[in-house]
């Protein structure tokens, strides 16, 4: 019997998926292939929930000039792309991200953030529970220093001054609780919170500046 009617199925492609918005989103990497993916959609859910994104990934865009992928087959192997939900493609240096653009700053700990960052200090970024009018602050961490989580909430609790007093825990985005270090994630958001409950509150639409000149400006403390 000939194989010649048999339809092969296309290749894998390895794509890397930033943040819209995001200079300092690491990126994550995804292989796309039938067997894993059967529609866009499909594609579009695993993105969200990988990514962590603060809303449903709804639009891929090219990185560079932000044209929009519309379906699976449009993907190319090796290529980066940015992940949004209904707002705007935001135009960053998302392929050049990380020391490039922390030169010129300083992180907390007063050295300037390029250099730190390659000795493997990472930021995440932190919301106070229900205040919709500060900025998140930088939580820089040194992989190369282990540090009890108790003493990381009593940082977070000096930095975020809630007015519920202490950090007692920190959030993802989702309301779902981190409870170590080795879950936290380079360039994600969290929320602190005291003993209070979680409110689950627009913070990264709300008080994330579009402007990536600004964003830049958390690394400062």
């Amino acid at each position: 019997m000939s194989s010649c009617g048999l339809a092969l199925a296309p290749p894998a492609k390895n794509v890397v998926v930033y943040r819209n918005g995001d200079p300092f989103f690491p990126g994550r990497k995804f292989v796309v292939n039938q067997r894993r993916f059967l529609t866009f959609e499909a594609f579009l859910n695993e993105v969200t929930k990988s990514i962590r994104a603060p809303l449903a990934v709804r639009n891929i865009y090219t990185p560079r000039h932000g044209h929009r992928i519309a379906e699976l087959g449009d993907l190319q192997d090796g290529c980066q792309y940015v992940a949004a939900g209904f707002e705007k493609f935001k135009k960053l240096n998302y392929l050049n991200r990380g020391r490039k653009e922390l030169r010129g700053t300083r992180n907390s700990e007063g050295l300037p953030a390029g250099s730190s960052y390659a000795l493997g200090c990472f930021y995440c970024s932190v919301f106070r529970n229900g205040d919709l009018l500060s900025p998140p602050f930088p939580l820089p961490l040194f992989k190369s220093t282990s540090l009890q989580w108790d003493a990381l909430l009593a940082t977070l609790t000096k930095k975020a001054d809630l007015r519920s007093g202490a950090v007692t825990k920190l959030c993802r985005l989702d309301g779902t609780q981190v409870s170590s270090e080795e879950e936290l994630v380079n360039g994600d958001y969290y929320v602190a919170v005291g003993n209070e409950e979680y409110r689950k509150l627009p913070y990264f639409e709300l008080l994330v500046p579009q402007d990536s000149a600004c964003r830049m400006l958390w690394y400062v403390d």
